[in-house]
């Protein structure tokens, strides 16, 4: 049997800051506007569950931590610095460990910099979103074009890696306005760049504003054209899209994302924070059950629980085969490499194959949305347009 902390790693820990200045119209994701943070209680809070779930590792070596959100960089520094130094001291780690902050372009935000980059932070991702003024008002944005540049030059500068996010396909978007502001963004592109399509998610304004027919978006076709033109863009550039929203120079690709993507493990602390923890092995034939865990997602309740019980974990179960191969399938399907029958069989104690329906396999390989790889399984850029249909399809 394989050695079990050859096999699954890398690992990740993600550290979830749950606040914002404001909540974007698009944002589906666990952010809270609060007036007061009582700063003390959040980062003892945050230690606290670090040592818990760490508590379950066993020695597992860190390749990467990420302060997601929510707005992290709205966090102070020295709270971030008093995490990173946890991790250090409770797990073993790499010696190029990589140490991600998400934050946005705001004066405010940028003007810590320095001090996260004392921290321990070494790589930041900027939420851009836009680098036109009209556009950034549409998606609720506070930051101008001006301090989008301007934080773009700073991380540049301060950090040892940067990347930065735009939305597109929004109202009124064509091919040759995208082509326009992508071409003008290139300008100050490193290593790594996020494109995302704008989805209307429920429960979030844009989602009440669309319904109402307060906006419409571009239909099927002009967002497959905008995609197509996406990797015709960034690939003349060098920058491959080693995911589907995910463009890179090689060696540049966000080394925590990927431990997503490949199915590797990783703990998650702060409010509504996912993990997956495998445990050791307690037998010969396989490697030990795969756990799920979810903190509670209000700030108020999580912060309580934590502060009584030591974590505030709401879920932590057993990740059934089923529902493991199905996870795998559609975040490895994800990536231009896509998934390799080794490494999965390595991982899960699972030949992948016969959980594939071969007859649509076929089908997908002679349609072209299917690389004819015996090695793995890859979707091609057609397929990767279709993802979500094709990976339910290969799957009945």
């Amino acid at each position: 049997m394989p050695n079990i902390d050859q096999v699954l790693k890398p690992l990740a820990v993600y550290i979830h800051w749950p606040f914002c200045k404001s909540k974007c119209p698009y944002c589906d994701f666990n952010s809270h506007v609060r007036d007061r943070v009582e700063q003390d209680r959040w980062k003892a809070a945050l230690l606290r569950e670090l040592d818990s779930m760490a508590a379950h590792i066993k020695g597992r070596r860190v390749s990467s931590i990420f302060f997601g959100g929510g707005t992290p960089s709205l966090m102070p520094p020295d709270t971030a610095q008093a995490l990173i130094e946890r991790v250090y001291a409770l797990l073993p780690t790499d010696d190029n460990m990589e140490i991600t902050l998400e934050a946005n372009p705001t004066s405010v935000e940028t003007g810590t910099f320095k001090d996260f980059k004392k921290a321990g932070i070494n790589r930041v991702s900027l939420g851009v979103q836009s680098l036109q003024a009209k556009e950034l008002a549409f998606l609720g944005r506070e930051h101008s074009v001006g301090e989008a540049l301007a934080a773009i030059d700073l991380a540049r500068t301060t950090f040892d890696r940067y990347s930065f996010d735009l939305i597109y396909a929004r109202p009124g978007q064509t091919l040759a306005t995208w082509e326009t502001e992508l071409t003008e963004a290139l300008r100050y592109v490193d290593g790594h760049m996020s494109l995302y399509q704008l989805t209307i998610e429920e429960n979030t304004a844009f989602h009440h504003a669309y319904a109402k027919g307060g906006f419409t978006l571009p239909n099927e076709e002009e967002a497959e054209g905008l995609y197509r033109l996406t990797e015709e863009l960034m690939a003349a550039r060098g920058l491959l899209a080693y995911e589907v929203s995910n463009y890179a120079k090689p060696g540049q690709e966000s080394r925590h994302n990927l431990a997503y993507w490949k199915g590797y493990d990783y703990i998650g602390v702060g409010p509504g924070a996912h993990g997956r923890i495998t445990m050791d092995a307690t037998d010969e034939d396989s490697l030990s059950t795969r756990i799920a865990t979810q903190t509670l997602k209000s700030p108020e309740r999580w912060l309580e629980q934590v502060e009584r019980a030591g974590h505030a974990a709401d879920v932590w179960q057993k990740v059934e085969p089923e529902e493991e191969i199905e996870e795998r399938l559609m975040m490895g399907l994800r990536l231009r490499a896509g998934i390799s029958y080794d490494m999965f069989e390595e991982q899960t104690g699972f030949d992948l194959r016969p959980f594939i329906n071969q007859s649509r396999q076929a089908f997908y390989v002679h349609k072209g949305l299917l690389a004819d790889d015996p090695d793995r399984l890859r979707t091609t850029l057609n397929g990767r347009l279709v993802l979500g249909t094709l990976t339910a399809d290969l799957l009945t």
